[in-house]
């Protein structure tokens, strides 16, 4: 899938997360802020990077600022940022998550 354009999902409240996804031309490039970097780094990480794999985003600089969301909450904001990138707000492929 192809990024237009930037977009931002998410907050940066407690709980939550804030994904901010441009478009690119080098791959994927991800900025991760979390308080909770030490202990769940490595899940966040790799939560983004599947959701991202699985709606075939190849190339798009992320940047998230984490507050301890969970697993679900990261998914569907990555989810909402890539689909709000490409202008896409019908027809959402909800079934390839």
């Amino acid at each position: 899938m192809n990024l237009l354009h930037s977009a931002v999902a998410g907050t940066v409240e407690s709980s939550d997360i804030q994904i901010m996804i441009s478009p690119q031309e080098d791959g994927l490039e991800l900025i991760l802020e979390s308080s909770v970097l030490s202990q769940y780094g490595k899940q966040i990480r790799s939560t983004i990077m599947d959701v991202l794999e699985k709606l075939d985003v190849k190339n798009a600089k992320i940047i998230a600022m984490d507050k301890g969301a969970l697993d679900c909450t990261i998914r569907s904001r990555v989810e909402t940022a890539v689909f709000r990138a490409m202008d896409q707000k019908e027809n959402l492929p909800w079934e390839v998550m």
